[in-house]
């Protein structure tokens, strides 16, 4: 029986929101049959699953992964916003819930997997196509689907299956799909990406017009990642839900851990590694025109974030969505003629923390590295004489020393006071005390005006060539969203081989994290570790390597959502996520006001909160769990 289109978008799984049956047009309309029989149509329709997938993972809305951890601070004025919904700042606080959960995906994304059911159930039927070309685009909706199914088990752990659309004429309770085991449901993506990947091209093989489509090396990167999940403590031998079961009784999670998920996963890094160094895949290590040693691996760490569908470090990149991060990162600076934009707010600021996490110029953290400051006095002052960090700190002048002898991604990522950032063609000195260029005008925090709160500002993410005034030019939304880069493989492998091995190696463990180390501009692991570290034995075993991996994980991929993720997977988010956050006095109109008399941070923000186990799963609409009869997330 031949059906509407219009009526099958509304047969949507498990039933939500089927309001489109009260807008049938009375004239006839295109069928599903007729549409999939012309090129472009099918392939419109191909496009338009990236793009539903494209709106939901590069929103500064939904996506709370972005906002949702502790890495960012923000005012009230911004926290409150009817404006701009940012809805992982509400995550953050603890204040997520069932009945209207911020973040949701799950009946957008079972929208768009009906929808590639559709596409691959009716490509077949399309005349003008070449073989070729129709079995790519089979095979690209597969591996968008498994990529779906990713992001829904990351947000939800068990989730059901679809493997093709059901009948319209089936009764009701038909469509109530049980959820299935977390292990099925990891196994379901590993098969569609394997089923698709024969066919799927290598990025320099694609014509650049599908650069938003999944390369081969993007699809075995893919496939390392959902084994690293499935390997991790979120999802292997999690005794939080030992007793998790289906509405039918069955068990969702195992409770004994597996050893053997990490070589899986280990391998599927490695093969993926080998498919990128096939390819035109590199880290991002270009710019030799800077002045300084230290600027060019500046510049290579900021450039590593942009491209044009261009960046041999990307594996899988979408355009960004209506926000991007620049609009509340960037500086105000309300009383500079050159570079003020009045729709920059300058007040979502980089927390204490993540400043504190960036490693020492030796590539060690800054409470373990023994030539480095006293760990006690890096809230006091000194003063930076060393020409190479000329025109990134302020020479010959009084700067805290928490901001002196960083590593290079310190000041790449962070504007700092009294270190420099460079906006457009001006290298601008960061003042930050009230009445300064960069600080706030009040004489108190407000609830009304934006303000950032910590006395640091983010350059990651921004183009330091451009100016304020610039980011105005339509140019500046073509930056994609990297979701997958080159650097990522790197720490999977470092990761899941160090978790597999007894003891780390060169090979599997240092080689990997040296990768991303190097381009960051720091010595090799054991080398910074045995030559400047207080505990030197730490780099030599298995638990001192994984703290180290996770660090990297979090310095590398700073502000980018993985943190978001990883201390849930790695099942430390109760640990991390209920700290009150840290600043400086913004209001202090000189250093000793500033920095709180040089004693330690003040508290700018107290409402933290990560409940365990609850919060390690997303919960499911009250309302989805009532109509799909699928028994809700432990917690909700």
């Amino acid at each position: 029986m031949r059906k509407h289109l219009l009526y099958i978008l509304c047969g949507m799984l498990l039933l939500t929101g089927c309001d489109y049956l009260n807008r049938v047009p009375e004239k006839d309309i295109e069928t599903v049959e007729s549409l999939f029989e012309q090129r472009t149509k099918a392939e419109s329709w191909w496009k338009g699953l990236y793009g539903e997938v494209n709106t939901v993972l590069t929103s500064l809305t939904n996506n709370t992964s972005f906002l949702g951890a502790d890495e960012f601070v923000t005012c009230q004025a911004l926290y409150n916003s009817t404006t701009f919904r940012l809805d992982g700042l509400k995550v953050a606080d603890g204040l997520q819930m069932s009945q209207s959960p911020y973040g949701s995906l799950w009946y957008k994304m079972y929208t768009v997997i009906r929808n590639a059911n559709t596409f691959l159930e009716n490509i077949d039927n399309t005349y003008n196509i070449t073989d070729e070309d129709r079995e790519w685009w089979k095979a690209d909706v597969k591996a968008l689907k498994a990529f779906i199914y990713f992001e829904l088990v990351r947000r939800y752990g068990p989730i059901c299956l679809v493997p093709q659309n059901m009948p319209m004429e089936l009764d009701v309770s038909a469509y109530q799909l049980p959820r299935q085991h977390v292990d099925t449901c990891f196994k379901e993506i590993v098969r569609l990406l394997d089923e698709a990947a024969p066919y799927i091209p290598m990025h320099n093989q694609r014509d650049p017009a599908y650069g938003h489509t999944i390369c081969l090396e993007a699809l075995y990167a893919l496939k390392a990642k959902a084994l690293l999940y499935a390997a991790s403590p979120l999802f292997n031998g999690n005794a939080f839900y030992s007793d998790f079961k289906n509405k039918n009784g069955e068990l969702l999670f195992n409770s004994s851990y597996d050893r053997n998920k990490w070589l899986l996963a280990a391998e599927a890094a490695d093969k993926a590694a080998e498919i990128c160094a096939v390819g035109d895949r590199d880290l991002y290590t270009e710019e030799t025109t800077k002045k300084t040693k230290l600027l060019n691996q500046m510049n290579d760490i900021e450039s590593s974030m942009f491209s044009r569908f261009d960046n041999k470090e990307y594996l899988l990149e979408m355009k960004w969505g209506t926000l991007q991060f620049y609009r509340f990162t960037l500086p105000r600076l309300l009383d500079d003629e050159v570079n003020f934009n009045e729709s920059l707010l300058g007040c979502l600021s980089p927390s204490m923390k993540m400043v504190e996490m960036y490693y020492t110029e030796h590539g060690l953290p800054i409470e373990e590295d023994k030539e480095w400051w006293k760990y006690e006095e890096r809230y006091t002052m000194g003063m930076e004489d060393d020409e190479r960090y000329k025109n990134v700190v302020a020479m010959d002048e009084k700067v805290l020393k928490l901001h002196l002898k960083r590593e290079p991604r310190f000041y790449a990522h962070i504007a700092a006071d009294r270190c420099y950032y460079q906006l457009g063609k001006k290298n601008v000195l960061v003042e930050a005390y009230r009445g300064e260029r960069f600080g706030t005008r009040e004489t108190s925090i407000t609830n009304s005006v934006p303000q950032n709160l910590t006395g640091y500002w983010l350059k990651k993410g921004s183009d330091s060539e451009v100016s304020n005034v610039g980011y105005n030019n339509a140019f500046m939304t073509d930056y994609p969203c990297v979701l997958i880069r080159l650097a990522d493989l790197y720490l999977m492998k470092a990761e899941a081989w160090n978790e597999y091995l007894a003891v780390p190696d060169e090979e599997h463990v240092y080689a990997p994290l040296n990768e991303v180390r190097r381009r960051a501009g720091i010595p090799d692991v054991k080398e910074a570790w045995k030559t400047y570290a207080k505990n030197p034995g730490k780099v030599a075993t298995k638990e001192g390597m994984r703290e180290i991996i996770h660090r990297e994980w979090d310095i590398e991929f700073a502000f980018e959502g993985r943190r978001f993720w990883n201390l849930r997977r790695w099942l430390t988010a109760v640990d991390e996520l209920n700290e009150e956050q840290y600043g400086w006095n913004i209001v202090g109109r000189n250093a000793r006001e500033f920095y709180n008399n040089f004693k330690e941070p003040v508290m700018v923000w107290a409402k933290r909160k990560f409940i365990s186990p609850r919060d390690y799963l997303f919960p499911l609409q009250s309302e989805e769990v009532m109509i799909s009869g699928c028994v809700q997330n432990p917690g909700w």
